[in-house]
């Protein structure tokens, strides 16, 4: 089955969208990435996403006409992935997207709610491909957090018998799923968001991210700062859990900024403490949640590109911790949650749940997202209800390899390996 997985996370900068081959053998599920690009959201839809957020109050009609324009972005930035894997849109069984959180809300004492927009009925019209879309809703709907989603397929993906390993995201918000004993998964709290607002207020606008981290080298971390930072109650609430820009956004942002800035602290130094705040965080919630620590990381997200960021993690895990990305383990780094929506559309259309309850909270596990039937709904239909049972394993097929490259499993030893094939 050839899937078009789409993503765009809580930093709201582009789009990923990503071309897969899934071909099931029994229990096994062969992941095969053909394509993968990041399309950027145009400067309009970018603007129109960024006054929905907190602190902005978009109108009904704003979110709706969003809903539409996002879906648009979104529905090119799927035929853009199609063309770069050289394929047509009718070669394509199923489109999995994501869509634009713009609202997320599970705290106690109000409605459980989430809002992904980007609409499916857009995507699957200008593509013609059946389309699966709206994905967190159903979790919640079951007493869960609508997140994190991806612990599925990370706990299909890299779990290494005998060790603990933390599959860390850092997109806007950062999330880990923890392959130990037992399968755990939760937001550990900011990611990108909150430095991507520095470095666009800061450089008046020039800027919409730290590139590479270059502003917060050149600074240094204020400690009394960052300790007030963290004593933010979230970081102490227990998984399961999740959060989003409206506790980690613009405003948290900002009310640190305006401190750093009356206490005489430059955009350097700014940028480096709030840096470190997403890497004490992630390595605080490590220390806290996750009994014993963990032997590996691996980092995928945005902030796995940025240097100092990964080097400030590493200062604060301890030294034997090995940390990795996804890329070394022959899995994009950059792709990687637009390649797990690919999996749980898989999954969805297929009536297979796809939902780990010890990781989002949800009574039980849930079917995931509303389908949208394109020109080849029937055709994929007659396809899908011959399946047999959902896979318990995911590995990788990397067709520029030379014979095997040990991978995910790399303590494994395989007798007969399979030509081209990643372990």
């Amino acid at each position: 089955m050839i899937v078009v997985g789409l993503m765009s996370g809580t930093s709201a900068d582009a789009i990923d969208a990503v071309v897969v081959r899934l071909t099931q053998e029994g229990t096994t599920l062969w992941l095969e990435t053909l394509a993968w690009v990041e399309h950027p959201h145009p400067a309009s839809v970018h603007a129109r996403i960024l006054e929905l957020f907190p602190p902005h109050r978009g109108s009904v009609r704003a979110v709706c006409e969003a809903n539409v324009l996002i879906g648009e972005a979104f529905a090119q930035a799927a035929l853009a992935a199609i063309a770069q894997a050289g394929l047509s849109p009718s070669q394509v069984d199923l489109i999995a997207s994501h869509g634009q959180t713009i609202y997320h809300q599970v705290m106690p004492g109000r409605v459980r709610s989430t809002l992904q927009i980007g609409s499916g009925a857009v995507i699957a019209e200008r593509t013609g491909v059946t389309t699966v879309a709206d994905f967190r809703a159903r979790d919640i709907a079951a007493g869960g957090h609508g997140a994190p989603l991806v612990s599925f397929v990370d706990a299909l993906l890299f779990a290494l018998p005998g060790r603990c390993v933390a599959v860390q995201n850092i997109g806007g918000i950062a999330n880990v799923t923890v392959l130990g004993e037992h399968v755990l998964a939760f937001d550990t709290g900011p990611g990108n968001a909150p430095i991507d607002h520095a470095a666009a207020r800061l450089s008046g606008g020039t800027l919409r991210c730290d590139l590479d981290g270059r502003w917060a080298a050149q600074g240094r971390v204020h400690p009394p700062l960052l300790a007030a930072m963290l004593a933010h109650p979230y970081f102490k609430q227990s998984p399961p859990k999740s959060t989003g820009r409206e506790l980690f956004g613009a405003p948290f942002a900002d009310i640190w900024i305006d401190r750093a800035l009356a206490q005489g602290l430059s955009s350097f130094d700014i940028l480096a403490t709030l840096t470190a705040l997403t890497a004490q965080s992630i390595a605080q919630a490590y220390a806290d949640f996750i009994p014993g620590g963990v032997d590996r990381v691996i980092l995928g997200g945005g902030g796995a590109r940025n240097p100092t960021l990964v080097n400030m993690l590493r200062e604060a895990l301890k030294p034997q911790t090995e940390i990795l990305s996804a890329s070394d383990l022959g899995l994009s780094a950059d792709a990687k949650e637009a390649i797990s929506f690919a999996i749980l559309g898989y999954f969805t259309i297929h009536g297979w749940t796809s939902t780990l309850t010890a990781c989002t909270g949800a009574q039980h596990p849930t079917v995931l997202g509303h389908v949208v039937p394109g020109e080849n709904y029937r055709h994929l239909m007659q396809t899908v209800i011959q399946s047999g049972q959902p896979p318990q394993r995911i590995r990788l097929i990397d067709r520029s390899a030379d014979g095997v490259r040990t991978g995910i499993d790399d303590e494994k030893q395989v007798d007969k390996p399979l030509p081209h094939a990643v372990y």
